[in-house]
């Protein structure tokens, strides 16, 4: 089998890695942006080869799309206007709405799985892909029901191959859930960031006093803007309405401890406190 894989940034690069390592095909090939890019995946070892993306799809088993998501339509209509009846492509996106929309009435619409790895870290490029990013990670698939039996099997066998856990969801319920365990952590870190640099200017003081605690909740604020700024402007309703929540929440904990309101900050904290029931 073949697999062609599109994008060869951090995702696209690990995806290529462990599906390579672990024998699910008998090719990896890669469709990259740029001749740097290109150059760089193959001195990396990443995929045996790689092809321009016509000449890459006449050849797919199958397709997995790891471009941005502000791309990614326009990739996933190319694909399903060129693809043949045994083909299959799914995408990895971190917005699923917009994007099985788009494609809802496409001839080849059966052939496509929509999917979302969740998994990741906060560094971009090929050089950023690792081995083992997947394991053990939860995998959303969506819509499946619209998509061919033969097509998600197909996808959950290479999902299986990539040691993760296959969950089923809606697409718009699935942004809806993104927007809250997924896109505000990474809100909430680029603003964390953007505050300390605004008020601290000295930078060696804050590499001085940070613990684990900052780079931990800090350490998204590095992720890829152009990767993000799509993913934040595409699940746009979602995320709005997750900010409001939050600057809400936020705006009562402020007001706990301007108006010296020991027990209320307390209880805020207690009730907290039981994310530890599901975050174990």
């Amino acid at each position: 089998m073949k697999v062609v894989v599109f994008g060869m940034g951090l995702i696209g690069g690990s995806v290529a890695k462990d599906l390579k390592i672990r024998n699910f095909a008998t090719e990896i090939i890669g469709v990259g942006r740029t001749d740097a890019t290109n150059q760089k995946v193959l001195d990396l070892k990443l995929v045996d080869r790689i092809l321009p993306r016509d000449e890459a799809i006449e050849i797919a088993d199958l397709i997995v799309l790891t471009v941005p998501v502000n791309a990614l339509i326009d990739e996933l209509l190319f694909v399903l206007d060129s693809i043949k009846s045994h083909q299959v492509v799914t995408d990895m996106g971190s917005t699923k709405g917009a994007i099985v929309d788009a494609v809802q009435n496409h001839k080849n619409r059966s052939r496509y799985v929509a999917s979302h790895p969740m998994a990741g870290t906060e560094n971009s490029g090929p050089t950023a892909a690792i081995n083992n990013l997947f394991d053990h990670k939860v995998c959303i698939i969506c819509d499946k029901e619209k998509s061919d039996s033969d097509a998600v099997e197909l996808v959950e066998k290479m999902y299986e191959a990539l040691k993760m856990n296959l969950k089923y969801m809606d697409a718009h319920q699935h942004d809806i859930h993104a927007a809250y365990v997924s896109h505000i952590s990474h809100i909430s870190s680029f603003v964390l960031a953007a505050t300390v640099l605004e008020k601290e200017k000295d930078e060696s003081a804050i590499l001085e006093m940070a613990g684990g605690g900052f780079e931990s909740t800090v350490r998204l604020a590095k992720s890829s803007p152009e990767m993000w700024t799509p993913i934040f402007i595409q699940n746009k309703t979602n995320i709005l309405e997750v900010l409001d929540t939050y600057i809400e929440k936020m705006y009562s904990f402020r007001n706990y401890i301007n108006k010296g309101k020991y027990d209320e900050l307390n209880q805020f904290m207690k009730d907290a406190n039981q994310i530890k029931k599901i975050l174990k």
